[in-house]
C-alpha cells in the first residue's frame, strides 16, 4: 500500500470517528491499516518499519552472518558471526531468532561493542534475563543468547548505536553425522514459519518477549517466540550468510560435496581441506549441508576422542555393527506411509513428497500390506485399514498420490495417532513413514503421542523441503525407535527412498548393552545415552562418557539378526578431542529433556538440566548466556526502539499457500489484512441490524 493509499484510510478512519461509529468498525479499520507495518517493501537504508498513522518510524536492523565451520576427525567446532548494523538516527535494540542444528552444545557468547570485547557469562535463564534488562535500561550496550527449542534461539542486542555495527560471536561443538558410507554436517539457515495450533491465552503478551506474529496459545504457549516476521518481497539482499569450513577428517577422501549451494574446495595442505561457497554470500532461506566419503580402503571402524576437563575424564565413541550383508532376508510389513499436504509443503516440497510416496510403492514386496494418510487442516486416508500391495490397490495408491494437493493447516496430531493406531493387528512387521517438513510449533504433544501411542509400530521420519524442522526429524523417530532421513530436492527421491528402505528393513543390532571396563577405585561410567536405540544398516553406534578415569575397555553386547552378538575393544589411545565434554552434557541434557514426555517429575528434570548446563556453560531451556558491557554508552536523555530482523521465507515455499492458513504459519501482513476485511464486514452487518 502506497502512503497516499494509507493516507486516505487515516482520512476514512478521522471521518469514522466524527460519525460516531462503532468500535467494532474502528478496530476493523485500524486493523486493516496496520497490515503495511509488516511489509518489507524499503531498499534503502534498510527494511522499513510504520507506525500506526502510516509514517516511516524507522528500519529494521541489517544483519550479515558469518560462519566458520573447524572439523577435526569425528567433531566440529563452529563459530557464528551476526553482525547487527543500526543504519538510523535512533538507538535500536536488535532481535534475531534463528536456528542452530537440534544437538549443537552452545557454550560461548562474546560482543564485540565500541571496540570492546565482552565474554559472555552462563546464568540461570531468568537471571540472564534480569541481567539484560537492567543493562538495556541504563543505556549499556548487552547482548542476550536464549533458546526456544534445542534447534531454535534468539540473539537480543540492547543499545546499538545510530549507524554503528555490533558484533556477536555464537560458538558451539557438535559432531559428525556417519551413515552410509559418509560424514555430514548440517547447518540451518532459516526458522521456517510454524503452523500454530490452540487457543490464544488471555492477557497481554509478555512484551519482553513477544516478537513473533503468532499469539501463545494453550497448545504453544512459547508461539510468540519462535514465529519471527518474514519478509515476502524486498528488492534488496537482506541477512546473507558466507560459510567456510577448514575439514581435517584423517582420512584420504574420495569427495566433498554439498548437495543444495555450489561450493569451491581447495586442498590446503595433504588430507586438509578448505571449503568455501562458490557465490559468496547467499541468502538464508535453506539449509546448508556438507558430506564428505573416505575412500573405500579408510572406511572407519571405530573411533575415540577423549578429553581430560576439570579433573575428569570425558570420551566419546563411535563403533561401526556388524556387516549388513549378514541380514536375514527382510520379512513381510504393514507399510503405513504419511504425507503432509498442509501449506507449508506448497512447491518443491509436494513435489518431492509424491516423488517420494511413487518411489516408497514400487519397495513393496507381494505379501505387504500398506496404506496412505494425509493430512492439512484435516485428514485423510486412503483405504479404512491395510490392504494388500495387490496391483489394483497399488494403482489406486498412484492415483491418489497424483492427486495430492498442498494447502491449508499443519494438524498433525491426529494424523500420528491415527497412524500409530493399530485397531486390527496384522501379524506383521508394521512400520510407519511419516513425510513432512515438519513446521509445527507443538512439537512437545507430538513427541508425547509417540512415545504413548507407537506400540509395536516402528516410526520413520522423511524431512522434506530446504527447511525441515530437524528437531521433530530426530525426536519423533527416537521416541519411535525408528531413524530419520532428509530430502531436499526432487533430484534426491529415488535414492533417498531405496536406502531408506534398504536401512528400515530391519535393525542391524538390538538390545545393545556396553560394560565398561575401568582400572580399580577408578568410579563409575556416566554413559550418554543411558539407553542405546536400536541400530539399522549404515547407522554407528555412538555415545559419550564421564567418568574418574579414562577406561581400559569396553564390551558391546547385543543381539545381531536375533542372534546374541558381542565385541570387545582397547580403549588405549584415541585422539584428544576439545570440547568432547560439551557433547557429554549435551546428550544427558536430552536424556533428561526426554523424561518429559515419559512422564519423570518435572522439577526434578528441570534441576538436572539446570545443575549440567550451568557446569558446563551450556545454553539450554533453563539457562542463558549474557554480555554486558560495564559503560553506559547510551545517554539517558535518548531512548531507544526494539526492532526485529525479519527471516527470509524458506526456498521453493509458496508465499500465497503459507499465508492462507488460519491459524498457522503466516506473516502478519496478510493475517492482519483477513482479519480487518472480515471484522469491517461483521461490523457493517451489525450497524445496519441495530440502526
Amino acid at each position: 500500500m502506497s502512503r497516499n493509499e494509507r493516507s486516505g484510510w487515516l482520512g476514512l478512519l478521522w471521518q469514522a470517528v466524527s460519525l460516531g461509529l462503532s468500535s467494532s468498525i474502528l478496530m476493523a479499520l485500524l486493523t486493516f491499516l496496520l497490515a503495511p507495518q509488516a511489509q518489507a517493501a524499503e531498499t534503502s537504508p534498510g527494511l522499513g518499519l510504520y507506525d500506526s498513522r502510516g509514517e516511516l518510524a524507522g528500519y529494521a536492523p541489517r544483519l550479515g552472518t558469518e560462519v566458520s565451520i573447524k572439523v577435526t576427525g569425528m567433531l566440529a567446532r563452529v563459530t557464528v558471526r551476526q553482525r547487527f548494523s543500526n543504519p538510523g538516527e535512533n538507538w535500536l535494540e536488535g532481535i534475531y531468532v534463528f536456528p542452530l542444528p537440534e544437538d549443537a552444545a552452545v557454550d560461548r557468547l562474546r560482543m564485540s561493542y565500541d571496540g570492546r570485547l565482552v565474554e559472555g557469562e552462563i546464568q540461570e535463564r531468568q537471571q540472564a534475563r534480569r541481567t539484560y534488562e537492567r543493562a538495556r535500561a541504563s543505556g549499556q550496550g548487552a547482548s542476550l543468547l536464549n533458546q526456544q527449542r534445542a534447534n531454535i534461539f534468539t540473539t537480543s542486542v540492547a543499545n546499538i548505536p545510530p549507524n554503528e555495527t555490533v558484533q556477536i560471536e555464537i560458538e558451539y561443538q557438535q559432531r559428525l553425522q556417519w551413515r552410509a558410507g559418509e560424514f555430514s554436517l548440517r547447518f540451518p539457515l532459516v526458522v521456517g514459519p510454524r503452523y500454530i495450533p490452540g487457543t490464544p491465552l488471555p492477557g497481554e503478551r509478555d512484551v519482553f518477549s513477544a516478537r513473533g506474529w503468532a499469539r501463545d496459545t494453550d497448545q504453544v504457549p512459547d508461539a510468540s517466540q519462535i514465529t519471527p516476521p518474514v519478509v515476502l518481497r524486498t528488492e534488496e539482499r537482506f541477512n546473507a550468510v558466507s560459510i567456510e569450513a577448514d575439514l581435517n577428517a584423517g582420512l584420504n577422501l574420495a569427495g566433498i560435496t554439498s548437495p543444495y549451494h555450489p561450493i569451491d574446495v581447495r586442498e590446503s595442505a595433504p588430507g586438509r581441506y578448505r571449503v568455501v561457497l562458490a557465490k559468496g554470500n547467499v541468502p538464508a532461506d535453506r539449509d546448508f549441508v556438507l558430506r564428505w566419503r573416505p575412500l573405500l580402503t579408510d572406511q572407519p571402524t571405530a573411533a575415540l576422542f577423549s578429553e581430560v576437563w576439570k579433573g575428569k575424564h570425558y570420551g566419546l565413541l563411535m563403533v561401526m555393527p556388524p556387516q549388513s550383508q549378514s541380514l536375514p532376508e527382510p520379512v513381510a510389513r504393514e507399510l503405513v506411509l504419511v504425507v503432509d499436504t498442509s501449506g507449508s509443503m506448497h512447491g518443491d516440497s509436494i513435489a518431492q513428497a509424491r516423488e517420494a510416496l511413487l518411489s516408497a510403492l514400487q519397495q513393496l514386496k507381494p505379501g505387504d500390506r500398506f496404506n496412505i494418510i494425509q493430512f492439512n487442516s484435516g485428514l485423510d486416508a486412503l483405504f479404512e485399514r491395510a490392504m494388500l500391495a495387490a496391483p489394483a490397490h497399488l494403482e489406486q495408491a498412484r492415483h491418489y498420490i497424483r492427486g495430492l494437493q498442498a494447502e491449508g493447516g499443519t494438524e498433525m496430531l491426529p494424523a500420528m495417532r491415527l497412524a500409530l493406531d493399530d485397531p486390527h493387528p496384522s501379524g506383521l512387521l508394521r512400520q510407519v513413514v511419516f513425510l513432512t517438513d515438519g513446521a509445527v510449533g507443538n512439537e512437545q504433544a507430538l513427541f508425547e503421542a509417540v512415545a504413548r501411542g507407537v506400540g509395536g509400530s516402528r516410526l520413520f521420519t522423511v524431512g522434506i523441503g530446504s527447511a525441515p524442522n530437524a528437531l521433530f526429524m530426530q525426536r519423533a523417530a527416537q521416541f519411535g525407535r525408528g531413524t530419520f532421513t532428509y530430502i531436499g530436492s526432487t533430484r534426491e527421491v529415488q535414492e533417498k527412498v531405496a536406502s531408506l528402505f534398504r536401512q528400515i528393513s530391519a535393525p542391524v543390532l538390538t538390545d545393545v548393552r556396553l560394560n565398561w571396563q575401568m582400572e580399580a577405585g577408578a568410579g563409575p561410567v556416566a554413559q550418554a545415552p543411558q539407553a542405546v536405540p536400536d541400530l539399522y544398516a549404515g547407522e554407528p553406534l555412538v555415545v559419550a562418557i564421564e567418568a574418574g578415569a579414562a577406561p581400559v575397555a569396553v564390551r558391546i553386547e547385543g543381539r545381531f539378526g536375533g542372534h546374541p552378538w558381542r565385541q570387545g575393544l582397547g580403549l588405549q589411545g584415541g585422539a584428544a578431542g576439545d570440547g568432547v565434554h560439551a557433547l557429554w552434557a549435551r546428550r544427558m541434557i536430552e536424556d533428561w529433556m526426554a523424561r518429559r514426555v515419559t512422564g519423570e517429575d518435572q522439577d526434578r528434570v528441570r534441576d538436572a538440566v539446570l545443575a549440567l548446563a550451568l557446569e558446563h556453560r551450556l545454553v539450554s531451556r533453563y539457562t542463558s548466556l549474557v554480555a554486558v558491557d560495564r559503560a553506559p554508552a547510551r545517554p539517558s536523555s535518548s531512548g531507544f526502539r526494539s526492532a526485529q530482523v525479519p527471516t527470509h521465507l524458506p526456498a521453493g515455499w509458496s508465499a500465497s499457500a503459507v499465508f492462507g492458513q488460519l491459524p498457522g504459519t503466516a506473516t502478519p501482513a496478510p493475517l492482519f489484512m483477513l482479519l480487518g476485511l472480515a471484522l469491517l464486514a461483521l461490523a457493517l452487518i451489525s450497524a445496519r441490524r441495530w440502526a
